[in-house]
């Protein structure tokens, strides 16, 4: 059977999904989501996915795009949750090497802080053990003098010394993005800007589909299936008002807020997680040319759909950050980019922002609507197979199968794939010799392998097929295969989601806005109001990472390349 995931074809994966009746229709696109696709793709169901707005757009893109080993939840007692996040990290690294990324990181010990030399050497102890930390990444301890060494910039008052332990960076974005792909590359169907506008119910009150709406040409369809799932992130209880069944437990919606600065303002040899004079944790985390900052932790109850960093975010962080390495002395021009994102935790009496357990719940409405809410990015594959397993034992029951177990942990996320080579890095060192070969600048070949992995080479073949003398060449087919492969149907997208350039390198992003706005007119037939639409979008995109306005204030407008 083909699949489909280019832009070019959503009317038609649309009109297939409304063909026949679905096993199971998702609803949302982030990394939950996109996870049950996938498992369920894997054990045969024929799965439908549609997400109102951009594949990860919500909080699977606003993340400390971190996949973190759960250290903090030791401190709340949360030892399952630890361990399992920890054997998930491992798989993660294993299944998807293009986008997982060891890196170390330095827990500075002071005098007075949240624990002592000894407590923090025992729990950082407890933690590896746990989270079954390989043997070369388990922790070492270091005195004063060696934290002095590992990280020069650090605050040297009261400094007792620092444990040094492993996280691995990911894009969140990316991540899910490519755990879709690998989900239609096992037959499921899915589909961005596709809203979900009503619930279809049999003559017994069952949710037997959905009517759904067309975000970007307003046409409207309706989609039927055994079974529905709610994995809408911050916005599943408003799914859930939808079908009448929003009671019992609901969302707290907390809000987290990063900073990106130029790595030369912030030169931290290492990534660091450190207290706040409040008592909070926070990380300092260098990729490439910038650094980047997070994250605070404040109840929200504003907009779901734009949440925004505020000037007193910033403060907290600028604050957080000249407090622990004091030499820096930040200040707010030095904010080259930010994100804010929300967390969808479940709501526990008498419990603060931070003392809410990230652990996800399953529930299910009397009209058979099953909602998961909570967890965290690193748990998504169980999350996925705790609904996979649930709707499967249903479907199965009724035609009289066996349960088909989850193997998504044996599965490689589109891009990882290792085409031979025994190690992926060696496989990267041979994807850049290839790059090079074909004129492309060495800085555009390693960012197309960190971005896309093994889907480089699509990249290289739509090169190949461009004339050698074309303007913008390798933008042209970069841009070629995220329409034809990834879905990209707007500029904005592409800035944020497929690149990160908004958050990573703002420059590129504003210099290139109006190009790519006009490639992509000529690749998907936009015309003049749609051009011009897209030009709007985009520099309502930039002004928002500009500025940092009060919530009553107008955004004045910033122009492409300003």
């Amino acid at each position: 059977m083909k699949t489909y995931f280019s832009a070019r074809e959503r009317g038609t994966i649309l009109k297939e999904m409304a063909s026949d009746t679905l096993d199971v229709l998702v609803i949302g696109g982030g990394i939950t989501g996109a996870g049950i696709a996938l498992d369920g793709s894997v054990r045969g169901l024929h799965i439908g996915l549609v997400e109102k707005a951009d594949f990860g757009s919500g909080t699977s893109s606003r993340s400390t795009k971190l996949i973190h080993g759960g250290l903090r939840y030791l401190k709340q007692g949360e030892v399952k949750l630890v361990q399992e996040v920890g054997k998930e990290r491992e798989i993660l690294y294993r299944n998807a090497p293009h986008l997982v990324i060891p890196a170390p990181m330095l827990l500075p010990i002071y005098k007075g802080g949240t624990y002592g030399y000894w407590a923090s050497s025992i729990g950082l102890y407890i933690y590896d053990v746990l989270a079954g930390v390989a043997r070369k990444e388990r922790r070492k301890m270091l005195r004063s003098e060696a934290t002095k060494k590992t990280e020069p910039l650090l605050k040297v008052d009261g400094l007792k010394g620092g444990g040094l332990y492993y996280e691995y960076r990911t894009d969140d974005a990316r991540l899910t993005l490519d755990i879709v792909k690998t989900a239609v590359k096992h037959g499921a169907k899915a589909i961005n800007y596709a809203k979900v506008t009503e619930f279809i119910y049999d003559s017994t009150g069952q949710v037997v589909g959905v009517k759904v709406q067309d975000q970007l040409n307003g046409k409207r369809i309706n989609l039927f299936a055994k079974k529905v799932v709610n994995a809408a992130g911050p916005w599943v209880d408003g799914v859930r008002d939808l079908d009448g069944s929003l009671q019992g437990k609901r969302l707290f919606l907390t809000k987290g807020v990063h900073l990106v600065v130029d790595y030369q303002r912030l030169p931290v040899k290492q990534s660091a997680y450190f207290d706040t004079p409040d008592g909070r944790m926070v990380f300092v985390i260098p990729r490439g040319r910038i650094t980047y900052i997070g994250t605070t932790d404040t109840a929200y109850d504003q907009s779901i759909d734009e949440p925004r960093a505020t000037k007193a975010d910033r403060n907290y962080l600028i604050q957080a950050v000249n407090a622990m390495f004091p030499e820096v002395k930040l200040k707010e021009e030095d904010i080259e980019s930010h994100w804010a994102g929300l967390r969808p935790l479940i709501y526990e009496e008498g419990k603060g922002p931070s003392e809410l357990s990230r652990k996800d719940e399953l529930f299910i409405s009397s009209s058979g609507l099953i909602t998961i809410a909570g967890g965290k990015l690193t748990g998504y594959r169980k999350m996925a197979e705790k609904v996979v397993n649930l709707v499967s034992r249903d479907l199965n029951t009724s035609l009289g199968r066996a349960l088909v177990k989850c193997t998504t942990d044996q599965v490689i996320i589109s891009g990882g794939e290792r085409m031979g080579y025994t190690s992926f890095a060696n496989w990267k060192k041979e994807l850049f010799k290839r790059g090079v070969t074909l004129d492309l600048e060495e800085d555009i070949v390693r960012e197309w392998i960190d971005v896309y992995g093994t889907n480089t080479l699509k990249i290289y073949k739509k090169l190949s097929d461009l004339p050698k003398n074309s303007p913008h060449r390798a933008l042209r087919a970069q841009l070629a295969y995220s329409i034809e492969e990834e879905m990209t149907v707007n500029a904005t997208d592409f800035l944020r989601l497929r690149t990160g350039w908004t958050y990573f390198n703002l420059k590129k992003a504003t210099k290139y806005g109006s190009i790519i706005i006009s490639y992509m007119a000529e690749m998907l037939g936009w015309d003049q109001t749609e051009v011009q639409k897209q030009k709007e979008m985009v520099s309502n995109l930039l002004k928002q990472i500009h500025e940092l306005p009060d919530s009553d204030q107008p955004l004045r407008s910033l122009a492409i390349g300003e």
